[in-house]
Parts: C-alpha cells; structure tokens; sequence
C-alpha cells in the first residue's frame, strides 16, 4: 500500500489551519495541577444551573428512550420558540449549540471567492469556520472596546455574504444600541447577511439594548442566535437556535444538518423558556457578583473591562498563561485572553460569591510573588 500523502489531499486552508485544543475534564485537571477543588470560572456558565422545571425534565427523562432518535428538526422547540417570540416555527433552527448554527449559516451563503467581515477580538467561532471552510475573514479591530460598525461597512465588498456582530461582545461586554443597530441594518441594505449573536442577551438589562427578534419583520437579511448554554444553564447538552426571515431560514436549512439535537436537550430547552424566576435570579447573582469583583478589582489597582454579559475580562502584570496555572494549582481556573488577541487579560466568569471570594484570595496570592 502506498503511504499516505496528506499533502496531497488537504486544502492549503486546512493545513495551515491550527486545531483549537479543549482542556482535558475536571478531574485530570486537579490531578495534574494538585488541587481538591476547582471553581470552574472560565466558560461563562450558569452557576445557578438549570431552572427548577428544567432539572426536573432532565430527571424524568426515561432511559430506554435514548435508544430512540429525536425529532430531526425540533418540532416542538421551534412551536415553542414561535409562541414565546410571535413568529412562525418555519423562521427557527435549532442547533447542537450556537456553534453548530453558524456552520449552518456560513455553508448556506458563503462559496469560494467570499468573505465574511467580524471584529478581531471577539468569539472566534465565525473566524474559525470561514477560515477552515476556504473563506475570507475581514477582521476589523474594536473601537473603544465595542464592534465598529463604520470600520466594519468601509471591508463590505461584492463578494462580502455575512456581518457577525456579537451583542453583546464576548469578551468586553460591550454591545450596539438600538439606533446604532438599525443604522447597520439599513446601512447593508439587504446586500448581505446580517447575524447579530445575542448569546449573552437575557442578561442584559440596559432600556437601548435591542431585542434582535422584534427586528425581524423589518430587516429581512437579519438572522439573529441565540443560546440555551448560557443563562439557562444547558451547556452540557449543547443547543441553540437561530431565527431570520422565511425565505433567508429556508436558504440556511438547506445546509443544516437534522438530527444532531438529542432528545433531552430539546425538551429540556422547551422547559427553560416558562421559568421567568431563573432569569431575573441569575440576573440579581451577576450583578451582586459585578459589584464584588470590580470593588475588590479597584482596591487592588487593577485595570479591568466590565460591561454586559456574566463575565469581566481583567488585565494583568503578568502573562495570562503563567496566571491561568498559577490560580489553577489553587483550585480556580479562569479563561486566558491571549488567544481572544488580548494577552495579559483574563476572563473571570461571575458566579456564586464562595467562587468569587476564592478567586480573589488566589489572584492575591499570586500577584504577590
């Protein structure tokens, strides 16, 4: 047999693409880096967890059924999505987390020759998948932290298919008021496609924040994501959804890949959107959280960028990656920023103050050596 010539066969695109590395699970973790416990503060999860209703759903979920495919499309999500949000379950698709729908999104629109425009320092999923998918990313850099929507229209070209604005910004927290969003929205004119991410959205309680779903009717090319990870604390069972016009849902379904939303994910999410409880106590545990984390923040003299979603990205006299095992061998992992194209920051995911209190006690002790 001949050898393998994966030179050959592999785009330039992918070879010269490097692979992102997860961390290995909790447990290799703290024996690796000798700690009893770890306070998980770098992925922006929930710490409230689940809604009640949603635990409960998961509890019942009745195991001879995992031998059973789920719906292909989420059927009853979509219906449920379409109530809550007063639109027709057609203009939904659910994915197996909000990764999956921009892989949806960027096959749908995008061919060889194309470019997709985003920030430089925001969620590296829209860069990743149009750089290993042979595709153009314009990277346009933020404007006083936010996403600079002029900067962003001036790389538009012919062959530009889609606009990625996270709003808010994972990591800075800042986001696009409602005029400055319509302003886009009507600057791009239906030319190109226009995904606002609004993976961090229920937490957000600013009056001008806009709601990305009460714009549909009226920007057709707007496709709008969201996310169950996040507030509602289903992370582990990966899903999330999009939602746009009829026709431009219709485009993105042809790339879309059914059956990839597991049977409880689905029913779950059904579950979390009835809980109202859970976003206002998660919202009242990030802003108590807030309050903490920038005063103890500023007694220390550290610089820090604070804005919207549950996270703060802190910046640090020292390499993020030597902070990240240090505050590790201390049981409190945090998110490195150099990788965000922020080096010396990190991102501290706000959580229960027990979590809070054990990271400022672990930053004391390594800014001091």
């Amino acid at each position: 047999m001949s050898p393998l010539s994966l030179e050959s066969l592999l785009p330039p695109y992918i070879r010269s693409f490097e692979p992102y590395v997860p961390s290995r699970p909790d447990d290799e973790l703290m024996r690796l880096y000798g700690c009893s416990r770890l306070f998980r503060l770098n992925n922006n999860e929930n710490a409230l967890g689940p809604p009640p209703a949603t635990q409960e759903v998961i509890r019942r979920f009745v195991p001879p059924r995992a031998a059973l495919y789920p719906s292909g499309d989420s059927f009853y999500l979509r219906r449920k999505l379409a109530d809550r949000f007063g639109k027709d379950p057609e203009q939904f698709l659910v994915g197996n987390g909000a990764n999956e729908v921009i892989a949806f999104a960027i096959k749908a629109f995008c061919e060889a020759g194309d470019n997709i425009v985003t920030a430089d320092r925001t969620f590296a999923v829209y860069e990743w998948v149009a750089t290993f998918s042979g595709l153009e990313a314009r990277l346009v850099p933020l404007r006083d932290y936010a996403f600079d929507d002029r900067g962003m229209l001036a790389r538009m070209d012919g062959r530009t298919k889609i606009f990625f604005v996270c709003n808010p910004n994972n990591p800075t927290g800042t986001y696009w008021g409602r005029d400055r969003l319509r302003r886009f929205l009507e600057a791009v004119d239906g030319r190109a496609i226009v995904v606002v991410d609004e993976a961090y959205c229920e937490f957000v309680e600013r009056e001008d924040y806009p709601d990305g779903m009460s714009l549909l009717d009226e920007y057709p090319h707007l496709v709008v994501f969201r996310t169950f990870s996040k507030m509602y604390g289903l992370a582990g069972l990966r899903i999330g959804y999009l939602a746009g016009s009829l026709p431009v849902v219709d485009a993105i379904r042809r790339a879309c890949v059914v059956y990839s939303v597991n049977a409880v994910a689905q029913e779950a999410a059904v579950a979390a959107l009835d809980d109202g409880n859970h976003v206002l106590e998660s919202r009242r545990l990030v802003r108590e959280s807030r309050a903490y984390l920038e005063e103890e923040l500023a007694a220390r003299g550290l610089p820090f960028v604070s804005g919207e979603g549950n996270f703060i990205m802190i910046r640090l006299p020292m390499s993020d990656t030597l902070a990240y095992r240090k505050l590790m061998t201390r049981g409190v992992m945090v998110r490195t920023m150099t990788g965000f194209r922020f080096p010396n920051f990190i991102r501290v995911t706000l959580s229960v103050r027990e979590a809070m209190e054990a990271f400022v006690a672990a930053l004391d002790e390594i800014l001091k050596r």
